[in-house]
C-alpha cells in the first residue's frame, strides 16, 4: 500500500444500511492493513480549524518566559505547556524538536471523575485561546465516538461499546509547534518514529509536510490529506484491545530539506483516550486458535502511566 485510504463519515451517518456497511468495511480493512485513513464528513468546521490555528500560532509566538509560566510540574505534561525537547520517542535519547500545549477533558455530570483529572490551564494573554481549543476538542471527540462506533461493529461488538469509555475520557488535544531548525539537529528529528498510546488519534491538517507512516514492507509513506480531511490512526490501546487485529502503525515527522529549515510547522492531534478504568484485556472476538492472546491484562490508566514514564514525561 502506497497511500492511506480515504473514507467519508457521511456514509456511516446516512440512513442507508449499504452506505453504513460500506464505511464499516472500508475503515476496518484500512486499519487492519495500514492503521491510517483520511476522513472527510467529520464535525470540525473549516472555520473552527482556522480559528484554532490562529490562536495556537499566537500562543507559540509569546515570549519564552511567558510560555514557561504555563508549564506545570508533576503531572506528566497532561495540561498546559511542555517546552522544547522535553519529550522523546520510546527508546530515543534525543528529545523531539517540538514544544506543545495540552487541552484536556472538562468532565460533565461526574464530580468524582472530574476530581481525578488535572484542570485545564488558562492563558491570560490570548483571550480566545482556551475557548477555541475546547470547541475544537468537543467536535473532534464527537467525531472519534462515531469512528469508534464503526470499529465496534467491524469487530463484532455492540455499536456503542466504546461510548461510555470515551465520553468524559482522558482525551488530549495537543497543538504542536516545530520551530525553525537552527544548526545541525545531531540525530534529533521533529518527531521520532513512534506509535500513539491511545485508542485512536485524529490529526487536523498540519501547516507543512513531514508526516510519514511505515507500511507492512517497512517502507515510509508520506501522508497527504486534503484540507477538509482528518488523518485518523489506530493507537496502541486499540491494537492491544483487538489482539493486533487493528494496527497501531509506526509513524514519524521528518525534518524538512535544509532549504526549508527556516520554516516552522504546526500540527494539532487529538488523542482519544478512554476513562482510566477501562480494561484493555484482549477482546474474546479477536482471539482465535490461529491468533491466540498476545497481551497481558491491563487497564487504560496503568498502560498510560507506563508509557508516559517511557517517554520521559513522568518520573
Amino acid at each position: 500500500m502506497k497511500n492511506i485510504p480515504s473514507v467519508n463519515l457521511a456514509d456511516f451517518l446516512s440512513e442507508d444500511p449499504k452506505r453504513k456497511q460500506k464505511f464499516i468495511k472500508e475503515i476496518g480493512e484500512a486499519y487492519e492493513e495500514i492503521g491510517f485513513v483520511a476522513l472527510k464528513g467529520h464535525f470540525l468546521s473549516d472555520q473552527l480549524s482556522e480559528n484554532l490555528y490562529k490562536e495556537v500560532t499566537a500562543f507559540f509566538d509569546l515570549p519564552q518566559e511567558i510560555k514557561e509560566s504555563y508549564e506545570i510540574d508533576g503531572i506528566g505534561g497532561q495540561r498546559g505547556y511542555t517546552s522544547f525537547g522535553k519529550e522523546s520517542a520510546k527508546g530515543k535519547k534525543e528529545g523531539d524538536l517540538k514544544e506543545f500545549w495540552h487541552f484536556g477533558q472538562e468532565v460533565v455530570g461526574n464530580d468524582k471523575l472530574k476530581a481525578t483529572y488535572p484542570k485545564n490551564v488558562l492563558v491570560n494573554e490570548i483571550p480566545n485561546f482556551n475557548k477555541t481549543g475546547m470547541e475544537a476538542y468537543k467536535m473532534l471527540e464527537k467525531t472519534a465516538i462515531y469512528v469508534l462506533r464503526a470499529l465496534a461493529l467491524y469487530i463484532g461488538l455492540d455499536e456503542k461499546y466504546f461510548d461510555n469509555y470515551v465520553t468524559n475520557g482522558n482525551s488530549i488535544l495537543r497543538p504542536i509547534h516545530y520551530p525553525p531548525i537552527i544548526g545541525e539537529p545531531k540525530g534529533a528529528v521533529r518527531a521520532a518514529a513512534h506509535g500513539d498510546i491511545n485508542l485512536i488519534t485524529l490529526l487536523m491538517g498540519a501547516s507543512a509536510s513531514g508526516l510519514e507512516v511505515q507500511n507492512k514492507k517497512g517502507e515510509w509513506i508520506p501522508v497527504t490529506a486534503l484540507p477538509e480531511q482528518l488523518v485518523i490512526n489506530v493507537g496502541d490501546m486499540l491494537e492491544r484491545l483487538t489482539n493486533n487485529k487493528l494496527r497501531s502503525t509506526i509513524h514519524r515527522v521528518v525534518n524538512p530539506p535544509r532549504e526549508d529549515w527556516d520554516k516552522p510547522r504546526y500540527s494539532i492531534p487529538f488523542f482519544t483516550h478512554p476513562i482510566s478504568e477501562m480494561k484493555l484485556n484482549c477482546l474474546p472476538e479477536c482471539i482465535t486458535e490461529t491468533h491466540p492472546k498476545v497481551y497481558d491484562d491491563i487497564t487504560a490508566g496503568e498502560f498510560l502511566n507506563e508509557r508516559l514514564r517511557e517517554l520521559g514525561l513522568l518520573k
